[in-house]
């Protein structure tokens, strides 16, 4: 990076956290095929964003976007078809840009390594999770242009028992609740989820309240929404477990089930990462981390999860994937090898390799602008 090695750059080459994309429409295709976008760590070999393109029948990785470096998360949908990137430095930002990924701005995010966004699209609100800071910052668009104004910051509290990856709080991803009352953010450093009351008329947040305090060194990182039922499905990192929470009205969670996301009998280090559901509510799919593996579980009528497969991901690192409901197909970034999987999906969800691998060096996030 152009501003030194961070802090958060130093734990992702030993094997920390990273962030993850998960883009509107990102399980929806168009008519005329699939078309994404790879971000990657120039540290690894990336050499900007890389266009990835699937026609029905084999996929195609362009030449990279130069001056988009480091991009590790990304989302669209803002107004005027504006696009918004993160680069994790010490000095963070968020990147600006239109439609055709032709950059219109940046704005401080007030902290250190951004690394997950999220929007709000009626009211045209945006937040980025800032981790190494353990805080969030909280930004106004303009409602013609997309262009942010400048932040509110909200700060966590709090630490975990693992003093490498908990000493401090480590925001990782923020999402607003389906009813649109709360903003969430996930803290893996402070082993909790925080709760802010969202006013999408007044394009306002309160300070936090914790809404579900995990288990000493879970780790949480990521949460998926069920479709149709009022659960958050929550992948702990540093427990390798998705917890399945109940969801209330007051913006708190209770636990409800506890799975671990690794193979019965593994042994090795291992960190989970990306988490997916389906369009319907009946499967849901993490990646694992040293395990190098793709867990898929199914969920019952009640939402709660069992066990289904465990498949190699073909490369190293999973750190972020893609499913892809309409073309039945999950994509697999695997970070340290520098490769691109392709998976077919069965009826029943379980994964089958297509042996379709390509070439993404530093790969960190897949998305979908459109």
């Amino acid at each position: 990076m152009n501003d030194g090695t961070t802090r958060r750059g130093v734990l992702g080459a030993m094997g920390a956290v990273g962030a993850t994309l998960a883009l509107p429409a990102a399980g929806a295709a168009s008519r005329s095929g699939v078309r994404l976008v790879a971000g990657t760590y120039a540290r690894e070999g990336g050499k900007g964003m890389y266009p990835i393109a699937y026609d029905g029948s084999r996929w195609r990785v362009g030449t990279p976007i130069t001056g988009i470096e480091d991009a590790s998360f990304g989302i669209g949908g803002g107004p005027s078809g504006t696009c918004y990137l993160v680069r994790e430095r010490t000095q963070g930002d968020v990147s600006v840009y239109a439609p055709g990924l032709a950059q219109r701005g940046a704005v401080s995010t007030g902290g250190a390594d951004p690394c997950h966004l999220a929007l709000d699209r009626a009211s045209a609100c945006l937040v980025a999770a800032n981790y190494s800071s353990g805080s969030i910052a909280f930004y106004r668009l303009d409602p013609r242009t997309g262009l942010p104004g400048a932040p509110t910051l909200f700060r966590h509290s709090g630490s975990g028992p693992d003093h490498s990856r908990q000493e401090a709080p480590h925001a990782h991803w923020v999402g607003f609740s389906p009813d649109r009352r709360w903003l969430h953010a996930v803290d893996l450093g402070a082993d909790a989820i925080f709760a802010y009351r969202f006013d999408p008329r007044a394009r306002t947040l309160q300070s936090p309240t914790v809404a579900w305090q995990a288990p000493a060194g879970a780790g949480p990182r990521h949460i998926v929404r069920h479709p149709r039922l009022p659960i958050a499905y929550v992948v702990c990192e540093l427990a390798n477990a998705v917890m399945a929470l109940d969801a209330r009205a007051d913006g708190g969670f209770d636990t409800r089930h506890a799975v671990s996301t690794l193979p019965a009998g593994h042994t090795g280090a291992s960190q989970a990462a990306h988490i997916a559901i389906d369009r319907a509510g009946r499967r849901l799919y993490v990646s694992n981390r040293g395990d190098d593996s793709i867990a898929v579980f199914a969920l019952d009528a009640a939402g709660a999860p069992t066990l289904l497969q465990h498949v190699a991901t073909g490369g190293h690192w999973p750190r972020m994937f893609l499913l892809l409901d309409a073309d039945q197909r999950l994509v697999v970034g695997n970070e340290r090898s520098g490769t691109l999987t392709v998976f077919r999906v069965a009826t029943d969800g379980r994964l089958t390799a297509t042996g379709e691998v390509l070439g993404v060096p530093g790969i960190v996030f897949l998305g979908q602008f459109g």
